[in-house]
């Protein structure tokens, strides 16, 4: 039976935080966690989830989960952080075979930029604000709207371009809320992905539109 080991109790409500927004902006979200060790060898938990502005979002924690690579519906995930008050949690049943997204490489990331963290949360606020006045067809932001790059960032011989939908992420997932003052939101980048780190969780998304294969 899969099995979540998070023993410390902040840790734990961490991942229950990432959980929740992510089922408020996906009901039917998936989530799923990767172990991998730090420098120091402890065991960190990477919980990965989709969002409707096609990106994924994550959150590490310090736990472990067994199997070390498994997906689970996020509202039983969500359900069990919540009742379970000691360190062994049942998150359900699998789900490996629902996952569609790939995950980017754990390694290669150069840093682009760091940006202040106040700057992005105003850009994405005004992107909200263009989305409710311009809703697509079944009242979500257009995918025309959502495209549009607001940022283009460099650094490290590479020119990143930000589009409106990584922002969106941010927000929703409420990556961007409680900042403190200094706080930035630091951008890195291999040539196929970009990443937006926030104190709270970071955004991922791939650079360039994977194209499809002829057959």
């Amino acid at each position: 039976m899969p099995e979540l080991l998070i023993s410390d109790r902040d840790e734990r409500d961490d991942l229950g935080a990432f959980v929740a927004r992510a089922v408020r902006l996906d009901t039917g979200v998936l989530v799923r966690m990767r172990v991998r060790e730090n420098v120091e060898g402890q065991p960190l938990l990477d919980a990965w989830a989709s969002t409707p502005f096609d990106t994924l979002v994550t959150r590490t924690v310090r736990g472990r989960v067994e199997p070390s690579d498994l997906t689970v519906n996020g509202n039983e995930l969500l359900a069990s952080l919540a009742v379970v008050g000691g360190e062994r949690i049942d998150p359900g049943p699998p789900q490996d075979i629902m996952w569609r997204s790939a995950l980017p490489p754990a390694t290669g990331w150069l840093l682009v930029d760091d940006l202040p963290a106040e700057m992005v949360s105003d850009l994405a606020d005004q992107g909200v604000a263009v989305a409710k006045e311009n809703p697509g067809p079944r009242g979500t932001p257009p995918a025309s709207l959502l495209d549009q790059s607001v940022l283009t960032v460099s650094g490290s011989g590479l020119d990143v371009k930000i589009p409106l939908r990584c922002l969106f992420a941010l927000s929703g997932m409420g990556f961007l809320t409680g900042r403190q003052e200094g706080d930035v939101v630091r951008v890195t980048a291999t040539d196929s992905w970009v990443r937006l780190d926030a104190r709270y969780g970071a955004v991922v998304r791939r650079r360039h539109s994977l194209l499809p294969l002829l057959v």
